[in-house]
C-alpha cells in the first residue's frame, strides 16, 4: 500500500520523492536517476496541491462559452 503523501513537509529537501520508499538522499534505493526527485512544494511553491490534475477546488461557478467570431462570417471565394 501506498503511503500518505505529505503536502507541506518540514525539510523536502532531505528526501527523495520519486517512489514510496521516500529515500534519505544519500542513499537513493529505487536507482531512479541519479538526482534526487524533488517535492512539488520545492518545484511549485505553496499552494502546489491546489492547481494541476489532482486539484481539490469547487467549481468557479457556470462555464462561460467561448463564441468563435469567424463562424458568422461568410466563406471567402478561391481566385481559381
Amino acid at each position: 500500500m501506498a503511503k500518505v503523501f505529505p503536502i507541506n513537509p518540514k525539510h523536502p529537501e532531505r528526501i527523495c520523492w520519486g517512489c514510496d520508499k521516500y529515500c534519505p538522499v544519500d542513499s537513493l534505493a529505487c536507482g531512479n536517476g541519479s538526482e534526487r526527485t524533488q517535492h512539488p512544494i520545492e518545484l511549485w511553491g505553496e499552494g502546489w496541491e491546489k492547481f494541476g490534475l489532482n486539484a481539490k477546488t469547487e467549481p468557479a461557478g457556470p462555464a462561460q462559452e467561448v463564441v468563435d467570431p469567424s463562424a458568422d462570417a461568410p466563406p471567402e471565394k478561391s481566385g481559381t
